[in-house]
């Protein structure tokens, strides 16, 4: 693959090329922070993924580890493992490489649709529609995803906003929730930032913290597209050990509840020696 050549729409990002049996290729956007963004490798993964199951599957859950941070510079390589191969449910692990070693470890569970009882509790909290918020200021991932981040102010322990894909997708249903899984590492870090007791300004943040994900787990409960705005609501269940534990919810704009996220977050203060 030509690494000259870095992706520039969520479409191209997801054109993997295969690199013998179950394994897969993908190339990253050139990041401004010079890493790769997490949502990615579980969305190329996922996309490896359903490359190794039939049609009728759908995935239900995606349950990853982040174990190092990716470079831009090489391909991740995606190496996909058969557990099973139910009637109902089937069951893959994808392991994402570079040549420093493994980055990614991603579980994914996929099941065959049933008809049955659909009932929905969860309820969409209110916001302001996505147009009328300002993407913030020097926001790297607006080349991709569109995001409408809401204010998080000091004890909030909660975080909202709109995010979706930017370039228009076809209706490959698979396609639509490789984007879902793409945004799903984009608003939970302002819920733990707000319970922390020093509130450094967002511009001095990098200076004062070390963040990143440590653990991602996604259920997917209903139809959507992903190049539509959807709202991703997160709380904080508290912070521990220099981790945060976050969950959240993601409706579309009419407010079905769409998926179920619970990520873990880093959040170190770095101290001089």
């Amino acid at each position: 693959m030509d690494m000259a050549i870095h992706p520039a729409t969520f479409s191209e990002l997801m054109e993997l090329e295969q690199h013998g049996p179950d394994t897969w290729v993908g190339l990253s956007p050139d990041y401004a922070w010079g890493r790769i963004y997490g949502g990615q490798v579980i969305a190329q993964g996922l996309k490896a993924a359903f490359a190794t199951v039939d049609e009728d599957f759908v995935p239900h859950s995606v349950h990853a580890y982040f174990i190092r941070g990716g470079t831009l510079v090489e391909p991740v390589r995606y190496e996909v493992d058969r557990l099973r191969n139910g009637r109902s449910f089937c069951t893959r692990s994808v392991v994402a490489r570079q040549s420093g070693g493994a980055i990614l470890n991603l579980s994914c569970s996929f099941h065959v649709a049933e008809k049955d009882a659909e009932i929905q509790t969860a309820r969409m909290p209110l916001a302001p529609d996505p147009e009328d918020c300002r993407p913030r200021e020097g926001d790297h991932m607006n080349v991709i995803m569109d995001r409408r981040v809401l204010d998080s102010p000091p004890g909030a322990g909660r975080s909202m906003g709109w995010v979706r894909v930017r370039d228009t997708l076809v209706g490959d249903p698979r396609l639509h929730m490789c984007g879902l899984a793409f945004t799903s590492d984009a608003v939970q870090f302002d819920a733990a930032r707000s319970l922390h007791p020093i509130q450094a300004p967002r511009e001095q943040y990098q200076e004062r913290f070390m963040g990143a994900s440590l653990d991602h787990a996604m259920w997917f409960h209903r139809p959507m597209r992903a190049d539509e705005w959807h709202l991703y609501d997160w709380d904080c269940h508290g912070l521990n050990g220099s981790r945060g534990m976050t969950v959240g919810n993601l409706f579309a704009s009419d407010g079905r509840h769409v998926a179920t996220i619970a990520q873990e977050v880093l959040l170190r203060e770095r101290r001089s020696n």
